[in-house]
């Protein structure tokens, strides 16, 4: 399937329906900002407990990533595995991007330009990520430690610096690579500028996510909207999913 279009879809929630061949019967989209404690809260519950943290295939839970065990020498190079999650710490999921890589930092990308250590605060400090020579990443879902595909009732994401509607958002596709839903992040509405967009469906349904985080790619060279930049610069942090279950 071709999870490459970043454009397609733009809408918030299409509801019960038919996008594509796939068909949503019951799903739930979460778009906060702020404090995002409640919605975080009602999210993880809807995908399940416990969290889990063990390879190989759980009957009910959930996977969280945040970035803050990435060991120091894959921290703050653009080297960081696109399979670290599932290979190495076994969340179930790996990373696809048309850039030239990933990038976890610990110090808000101020290594990059002096400016970004203002503009993208760590919701879970101190370490965030985002990929490389590009705007945009897909998650696939795998059994967790392993190469089989699998499907996931949900997928989150906390982002950091949203300024504008629209330029970032999650959309999800089947395992045929048919559009199921798209999600926008709201605009920040505080200092610390945190945003969440999620959904949650009834049934594991969900082979991959599209993340496009902000309108342009954190390159070192451009700016922030907010630091005299002609687009929105956007990073993130937490990627919670449920459970990883094999595609049959």
């Amino acid at each position: 399937p071709n999870y490459g279009n970043v454009t397609a879809v733009t809408g918030q929630d299409y509801g019960a329906g038919t996008t594509g061949a796939a068909v949503i019967t019951s799903h739930r989209v979460f778009a906060a900002t702020g404090d995002l404690t409640a919605a975080l809260a009602e999210f993880r519950a809807r995908l399940g407990e416990p969290s889990n943290k063990t390879a190989g295939e759980q009957p009910t839970g959930r996977r969280e990533v945040n970035w803050d065990g990435v060991p120091s020498g894959l921290t703050n190079v653009d080297t960081f595995p696109a399979d670290f999650f599932n290979r190495v710490v076994p969340r179930g999921q790996v990373y696809t991007t048309e850039g030239t890589g990933f990038r976890v930092s610990d110090n808000a990308l101020a290594d990059l330009n002096q400016t970004y250590g203002t503009d993208f605060d760590a919701f879970s400090p101190p370490k965030i990520f985002i990929p490389r020579g590009a705007r945009a990443l897909t998650v696939h879902f795998r059994v967790a430690g392993s190469s089989t595909p699998a499907l996931v009732n949900g997928f989150g994401v906390v982002f950091s610096d949203v300024d504008r509607e629209g330029s970032a958002r999650l959309v999800f596709f089947d395992a045929k690579g048919h559009t199921l839903l798209a999600v926008n992040a709201p605009v920040r509405s505080d200092k610390a500028g945190f945003s969440f967009a999620g959904a949650t469906f009834r049934a594991p349904i969900v082979a991959a996510v599209r993340i496009i985080s902000g309108q342009a790619a954190i390159t070192g060279s451009n700016l922030d909207v907010t630091d005299g930049g002609d687009a929105d610069l956007v990073a993130t942090d937490d990627f919670i999913s449920g459970e990883p279950h094999a595609i049959r």
